[in-house]
């Protein structure tokens, strides 16, 4: 393969994986380029953690091709292996080993090793290599994780759910930690995460699984800005909705509808005024407000984010 960096840190490929009669992953197509840092969304059982492993070699796909870092998973080299760093859900150590232990048994695995930079990451979370890896906090294995993760100077770093579990003010130092270690060096970051205003602070670009399917691949503030909440008031019952192009849903509450809209544009106002509304109000959400609304929208008709142009299609998976 060729030394040179390929413009996608990630592709994928027609991924696909089933148990039984169920598919968790179907056909997924994506792409990562070089340097972004790009969070995976998706509710429980969307099939997140279920890719991260077909992405790591960890489980093999029924269907489809990954590369990372231009090498294919399947076939991929230990120079290229030794480039990317993966951090568990959980964060698992072996809670025998001290720090210090568990330190030099990874550093065997991996060419080159960035002592001092281990030394600062454990400085900076006030972590002694003596203490035992069993009497640590969540968020002090997530710190050690964190160490022994970007010691090897990793191009690509794979996280699944890093800061589930902490709290506020560690998780927060965590991300702040990890993006000024990784991202600042030009890295890719890939990670998977539950808390959107994590994902909102950090992620420069966003995908979201649905049922087994991305639905969403585009930057964060396109996702973020082009789902609209719509609050429609009349004097009583609210009437049935006509239907529009961007509906993702709408309901009843009291005397109000409410409407959740990909694309909202004069179309779409056209069609609300003409239900004779006592008032409508356009509710900007962030990227937590959007993700709830979008994913709770019916799957059948949930409007898509193409990742080729960024715009979003009324199309069906």
């Amino acid at each position: 393969m060729s030394d040179e960096t390929p413009p996608n840190a990630i592709v994928v490929e027609h991924l696909s994986k089933s148990y039984g009669s169920k598919w968790v992953v179907r056909d997924l197509n994506l792409k990562v380029p070089t340097g972004c840092v790009y969070g995976f969304l998706g509710r429980n059982g969307a099939g997140k953690s279920t890719t991260i492993k077909m992405l790591t070699g960890m489980i093999p796909p029924d269907a489809g091709q990954v590369r990372l870092l231009g090498d294919e998973i399947t076939t991929i080299s230990p120079k290229t292996r030794s480039r990317i760093a993966y951090m568990a859900e959980g964060h698992p150590l072996y809670s025998w080993m001290s720090i210090g232990q568990i330190v030099q048994f990874t550093q065997a695995f991996y060419e080159h090793w960035d002592h001092k930079l281990v030394d600062q990451v454990l400085d900076h979370f006030e972590l002694s290599k003596k203490q035992k890896c069993g009497r640590l906090s969540r968020g002090q294995q997530a710190q050690v994780s964190l160490a022994l993760a970007v010691a090897p100077d990793p191009e690509l770093l794979i996280l699944d759910d890093p800061t589930l579990g902490l709290d506020t003010v560690v998780r927060r130092e965590f991300l702040e930690a990890l993006i000024q270690l990784i991202q600042s060096r030009g890295r890719t970051i890939f990670f998977s995460s539950h808390v959107l205003g994590d994902v909102e602070r950090v992620a420069t670009r966003i995908g979201v699984m649905v049922d087994g399917v991305l639905r969403v691949d585009c930057p964060t503030e396109t996702f973020r800005e082009s789902v609209r909440k719509i609050v429609v008031g009349f004097e009583g019952e609210p009437p049935d909705f006509p239907g529009c192009e961007g509906l993702v849903t709408w309901r009843k509450v009291g005397t109000e509808l409410e409407l959740v809209i990909v694309n909202w544009g004069p179309t779409q106002q056209a069609i609300v005024e003409s239900l004779e509304p006592r008032w409508t109000d356009v509710v900007d959400m962030n990227l937590e407000d959007a993700f709830i609304e979008y994913t709770r929208g019916s799957k059948r008709s949930l409007p898509i984010f193409h990742r080729e142009n960024h715009r979003v299609d009324r199309a069906a998976v």
